[in-house]
């Protein structure tokens, strides 16, 4: 069984049922069937403090994904995605917010299965399956992957724009 569990703790509203979805395309790709994910969308204030806590980063992101077990037959874990992050690459980007959101939400969840984005071999193969999901979601995901997006820690942040599908919604 899988039970995703979501919470927006923001004003803007957002389809909960399409980031229900994009978590459970990703569990059901890489063959996981029993899970239980939280996942909140916050503001920058709220993962600007979850960053600095937790992975001891001085500086807001994009999302930030927490396993919280180790048995392969269950996953469990949280998401913890920004909502000012997505509002402010779609606008730079052209994309929507949520459509952003989505990315954010598969990234994170592909990292509670041990993707790994830090080294440019297995982001290449991050990248690849995010945009695999987002098309099998509707979503068209642009090929930004140059490396130029860095966060000051060294690590790399999402740079797959989120851009309009050929059908408006």
């Amino acid at each position: 069984m899988i039970d995703i569990e979501i919470a927006n703790e923001t004003d803007v509203p957002v389809s909960h049922d399409r980031l229900r979805a994009a978590a459970t395309a990703v569990l059901v790709r890489e063959g996981v069937t029993t899970a239980c994910i939280s996942l909140a969308v916050v503001g920058g204030g709220v993962i600007h403090a979850i960053n600095r806590r937790f992975l001891d980063h001085d500086y807001p992101t994009d999302v930030i994904s927490f396993r919280l077990n180790e048995d392969r037959s269950r996953l469990e874990g949280e998401v913890v995605a920004s909502m000012d992050a997505a509002a402010e690459n779609a606008r730079t980007l052209g994309g929507t917010i949520e459509d952003e959101l989505l990315l954010y939400v598969v990234h994170g969840v592909l990292h509670l299965l041990g993707y790994d984005d830090l080294d440019p071999s297995p982001r290449a193969t991050m990248r690849r399956r995010e945009r695999d999901i987002l098309a099998s979601l509707g979503v068209q995901a642009a090929d930004a992957d140059d490396g130029a997006n860095v966060e000051p820690s060294g690590g790399s942040r999402l740079n797959i724009a989120s851009v309009p599908s050929a059908d408006p919604r």
